[in-house]
């Protein structure tokens, strides 16, 4: 289910305060993805964020679709990325067909622990192509 999420982000991209690449504190989750047959964003990939539950089943939490910029910002809120074991799955098949590509990779996943070392911030990085995939991510501080 998508969420309706009060970020700051866009507002501070578009007045100039922040570029594309900057953090927004009021956004915990952020996601970049970077087409490298093109080397240029990976814009209409759709995600799905799901959480797993004291049974080990996954619990979709958020969706979204990355911009032109290949971004997703919004996806969920403070109060809803408690502490856990997450899971983003981009459609990365949808997104090669579109290209005109044959993949091999249905979804590209990625499992992460939020918050170990107390309340953080990420932004994870996905770096595409139609046979491989490779991602990464950075962790900040939560706190302003």
């Amino acid at each position: 289910r998508a969420k309706a999420v009060t970020c700051s982000y866009e507002t501070k991209l578009h007045k100039g305060i922040m570029s594309h690449g900057d953090s927004d504190n009021k956004c915990p989750l952020m996601v970049k993805i970077l087409d490298a047959v093109k080397g240029s964003p990976a814009g209409s990939v759709s995600l799905k964020v799901s959480r797993q539950g004291a049974n080990g089943e996954w619990v979709q939490v958020a969706t979204g679709v990355t911009d032109a910029t290949g971004e997703v910002h919004n996806l969920i809120t403070e109060q809803e990325f408690s502490a856990g074991v997450y899971r983003v799955e981009f459609d990365t098949k949808t997104y090669w067909k579109t290209e005109g590509s044959t993949p091999f990779h249905e979804v590209a996943d990625v499992v992460f622990e939020a918050h170990v070392g107390g309340h953080q911030h990420y932004t994870l990085a996905l770096l595409l192509s139609p046979y491989s995939y490779t991602t990464t991510a950075v962790v900040t501080n939560g706190q302003p």
